[in-house]
């Protein structure tokens, strides 16, 4: 298939990022949904024809990595190679990651360029050397304001998350753990001159924070006045050195939001940095919402380089009422799902069940239930059905519509709704529910369409008019499968993949990775004589759970 223009050496990539994971323990499902997430945003930008770059990685430096790595009795890098070669990088392959790049904040193209921005900020008279002290949460490697703290004063029936450990104690609104009051000489950036330039910047474009709620937090932070960001630390050691004075290291959330600029070419490759900076989406978390709202666009300002297209912050994951993370014993380890469910409906459920910038609350119980309701009958059963009846009536080869009617009709304007829906949300809003559901709705009006059509009656007229009547039918529902293929190959590709071969498609159309899912619904694209095959079950029925 012909290059578009989009395509053409020269054109800015589509960006996605991911935030950078901390390495102080194995990712759990609240990593891998956003991780899912921008995979699914970046394959089908991909399947537009567009130039693509999609970057995760892992933040490796700071105080927690320091402090975890000790009581592991390991060094810090030690601990971050372990980890980074054994759980994440594992994992995303297993999960059908299909990053372009995943940066390290221990690797030298990453800590090099880290010393030349902030350089180019100290010679720009932008840092300046004075004290702190204050409230520090170490696992969000953040000073935390007073009014931000809550109070430890829970009774002990109430458990640690409410702060019942800690009675009397000022604790972080996140972590649920007392802070640390310190007190260094550190280096600060003029963040506080930036507040009402970033309001400006907000104001011209609306869509900058994503979802709204996140936008207006973020307004009303920054409308209160901003402070002058501490952006080094003197208390360890364990960081990239301030090139001026390397008895400081540079605060671990300088070093770690740069890694979108320097996994790029920042200072290092222009054609390349040209090309795909700044990024097109922040795919992050809600907890580090101001890092990437307010002190990531001010640090660019500062140094006269592009500010990104988005920030689109996805909610929670909740088990029990309860944020799932480590620190509260929700952590799930994402294999334990797909072990039972597979990895292709773990890459569905979360973007399907949760509308992205939301929290969502997960249960075994409810994945079950739209697996076997959603994937397996309305879509796997649709699938083994039109096969085995084009295997049946036609020895597996795809026969001609030539008696289409007001039926027909109904099933193609349904597919180029679906398609320019699912566009639409997934591609430009974010909305993976709502695009996903715009792909689902068609596939049961799909089942519809056969339930009222019964070609298994059909069949029992021989006639030339009986026999086109049946043809129709089966090209109906094969070519409407066709589509639905590449309208899920983002979301669910392996199991694309199978009913893409399933239908013969590959020898007649090409690789489906290569089919523009906004040109899905131009209806006819499958061919007759197509060999159609039942392969194995795309969504096969789930074990017991287990123990």
């Amino acid at each position: 298939m012909a290059a578009t223009g989009s395509e053409k050496q020269g054109a800015k990539a589509y960006y996605v990022s991911t935030p950078i994971y901390y390495v102080n323990d194995a990712p759990h499902l609240g990593h891998a949904y956003t991780t899912v997430a921008g995979d699914v945003l970046t394959r089908w930008h991909r399947q537009r024809g567009e130039k693509v770059w999609y970057l995760t990685g892992t933040d490796e430096h700071g105080q927690k990595i320091m402090r975890t790595a000790e009581a592991n009795g390991v060094t810090p890098q030690e601990w971050c190679d372990k980890l980074v070669e054994e759980a994440w990088k594992p994992l995303w392959e297993h999960l059908n990651i299909g990053h372009d790049d995943f940066i390290r904040t221990t690797e030298k193209r990453h800590t090099d360029r880290v010393q030349e921005f902030v350089q180019d900020l100290y010679d720009k008279g932008e840092i300046y050397k004075g004290g702190y002290e204050g409230p520090y949460c170490v696992g969000c490697e953040e000073y935390k304001l007073p009014a931000d703290l809550i109070d430890g004063d829970g009774g002990p029936s109430q458990g640690e998350a409410s702060g019942g450990h800690f009675a009397g104690q000022k604790l972080c609104p996140i972590h649920k753990k007392p802070v640390e009051i310190l007190k260094e000489e550190n280096y600060f950036f003029k963040l506080s001159e930036y507040g009402p330039k970033l309001l400006e910047f907000y104001e011209s474009n609306p869509g900058f924070i994503q979802p709204e709620s996140a936008r207006n937090e973020v307004l009303n932070f920054v409308k209160q006045g901003l402070q002058d960001l501490s952006i080094s630390r003197s208390t360890f050691d364990w960081g990239v050195p301030v090139p001026w004075d390397p008895k400081h290291v540079i605060y671990v959330w300088i070093d770690a939001l740069l890694n979108y600029a320097t996994a790029v070419g920042y200072n290092e490759n222009p054609a390349k940095f040209a090309e795909t900076f700044p990024a097109d989406v922040h795919l992050i978390g809600k907890d580090i919402l101001r890092f990437h709202a307010i002190i990531w666009p001010a640090m660019l300002m500062a140094n006269g380089l592009p500010v990104p297209g988005k920030v689109a912050c996805n909610g929670w994951l909740m088990v029990g009422g309860e944020k799932m993370s480590k620190s509260n014993l929700t952590g799930i380890k994402p294999q334990d799902l797909t072990s039972h469910f597979g990895v292709d409906a773990y890459r569905w459920y979360f973007l399907r069940a949760i509308s992205f910038g939301q929290d969502g609350s997960f249960s075994w119980e409810d994945f079950t239930a739209r697996y076997t309701s959603e994937l397996a009958n309305d879509y796997g059963n649709l699938a083994s059905r039109v096969a085995a009846m084009v295997g049946k009536y036609f020895g597996g080869a795809l026969p001609e519509a030539t008696a289409s009617g007001e039926a027909e009709k109904a099933v193609q304007e349904g597919l180029a709704k679906a398609v320019a829906e699912a566009d639409r949300k997934i591609g430009d809003e974010l909305d993976f529910q709502g695009g996903i559901l715009a792909v689902f709705e068609f596939v049961k009006q799909v089942n519809g369409y056969i339930t009222e059509q019964e070609p298994w009656k059909v069949a029992k007229d021989e006639s030339p008019e009986g026999q086109a009547r049946l043809a129709t039918i089966l090209y109906t529902a094969a070519e409407s499968l066709r589509a639905v293929a590449v309208l899920l190959n983002p979301v669910m590709p392996e199991t694309s993949q199978a009913l893409w071969d399933s239908l013969g498609a590959e020898a007649q159309l090409g690789a489906l990775a290569t089919q523009r899912v906004q040109d899905a619904g131009t209806w006819g694209l499958l061919p007759p004589g197509a060999t159609v095959t039942k392969g194995a079950v795309l969504f096969p029925r789930l074990e017991e759970k287990p123990a």
